[in-house]
């Protein structure tokens, strides 16, 4: 599928279509661009904002188109190559490449859980400092009253300190005791952590081991499918086959489903492919910008080239089908294939869903094998097989089903 993928965006269509769309989105930008300037602009200035732009936008639009005929060239460009697609790519699926050999987990990441809150830290009040004050200086005012005073001052002093200790020792009493409230309340939340961490862990762990066990699984179903194919075990094929269409990319405006069958009795796989009805096919040849309306219009395809686009493609996925099964079938273990493409679509008298056949063929390995599918012209090659294809395959046209298309068995 990455194979596939990459061949397409090396295609030349594939560039064009994403440049057009960049493109567009370019234009359109500077065209939004230049309405805002135009809006604050002076009237000299807004009508050359205006003009510009206008003339933005006019760009925007056709850009707007050319993406848009991109991207349909790039559609038609698919369903054309449906056969060419898988011609470059080996359809052979080595089964062990599917073989789980490390099983990648993600790291463990529990969330909030996994990170502690730091614990609380208390906020003491600045503890109180004595400061005595200064004795008189010597002299006349020690004599006249001056140690009186300064005793009294000290005398102040000190009831002053004293009750600002009281006051500070009780504050210390109460951060110490909403501390410790804290220090249990941080705990209980710490322990409350530890233990979802603990079941996030195991959680965790689980998961692990599930994914081992679904490994182990994923592997030993793998054993079984190979060792199945080993001994040719019917069940085995079939699963093996379901895994080769599976990864059979088709283009995303024309998907394709399998049902499958197989039969080791006569060695023969039957298959039948869906593919979509016409009217899901696009029907435009072009779009083009009319600006007298500023409006986007479409050309619709002709008729006679709806037709032969639907009909080739119908060919090229009968062809392209029988091809990816032989060539993923390397050992040979189907002989034939018998298969059927068909399409639904409600009938217009009933109301009810009808599967019309509009391609049958049958193709033995060897005969098969021996073509070169890069020359080949796909209806060309269904009528070399024997074939029954309907003669109007657009129109919803039954192939013919009365005779027998199934190759004989040796």
């Amino acid at each position: 599928m990455a194979e596939r993928k990459r061949q397409q965006q090396a295609q030349g269509q594939y560039r064009a279509q994403v440049a057009a769309q960049r493109e567009a989105e370019r234009a359109y930008r500077a065209a939004e661009r230049a309405r805002s300037v135009a809006t604050r602009a002076s009237a000299a200035e807004q009508k050359a904002a205006e003009k510009e732009a206008a003339q933005l936008y006019l760009e925007s639009r056709q850009a707007e188109v050319a993406a848009r005929n991109a991207e349909l060239a790039e559609t038609y460009a698919e369903i054309d190559g449906l056969l060419s697609a898988t011609l470059d790519i080996d359809d052979w699926i080595d089964l062990e490449r599917l073989r789980i050999t490390t099983v990648q987990h993600p790291p463990f990441d529990p969330g909030r859980v996994g990170h502690s809150v730091p614990a609380p830290t208390p906020r003491y009040p600045a503890q109180p400092m004595w400061q005595e004050p200064e004795p008189p200086k010597g002299g006349l005012g020690a004599v006249f009253g001056g140690r009186k005073r300064h005793d009294e001052a000290v005398a102040r002093a000190r009831s002053g300190y004293e009750q600002a200790y009281a006051e500070w020792r009780s504050q210390m009493m109460a951060v110490e005791a909403g501390h410790r409230q804290q220090l249990a309340h941080h705990a209980a939340a710490e322990e409350r952590r530890q233990a979802a961490l603990d079941v996030a862990r195991r959680r965790y762990d689980e998961e692990c081991r599930q994914r081992e066990n679904d490994a182990a699984e994923r592997n030993a179903e793998l054993d079984a499918l190979i060792n199945g194919l080993a001994f040719d075990v019917e069940s085995a094929i079939q699963e093996y086959v379901g895994i080769v269409l599976s990864n059979s990319v088709y283009p995303e405006r024309f998907p394709v489903t399998h049902e499958h069958r197989f039969d080791l009795e006569f060695r023969e796989l039957q298959l039948t492919v869906t593919v979509p009805q016409p009217s899901d096919i696009p029907a435009v040849k072009e779009y083009r910008y009319v600006r007298a309306k500023d409006d986007i219009s479409s050309t619709a395809l002709p008729v006679k080239e709806k037709k032969e686009r639907y009909g080739a493609a119908i060919a090229q996925v009968a062809v392209r089908t029988l091809h990816e099964i032989f060539e993923a079938d390397r050992v040979g273990r189907i002989h034939s294939v018998s298969l059927t493409v068909v399409t639904s679509h409600l009938d217009p008298a009933t109301g009810q869903p009808v599967t019309v056949p509009l391609a049958v063929v049958a193709a033995d390995r060897d005969r098969f094998l021996a073509l070169n599918l890069a020359n080949v012209v796909p209806g060309a090659t269904l009528s070399y097989l024997g074939a029954a294809v309907s003669k109007n395959p657009f129109d919803l046209v039954p192939a013919d089903t009365s005779r027998s298309v199934r190759v004989q068995p040796r």
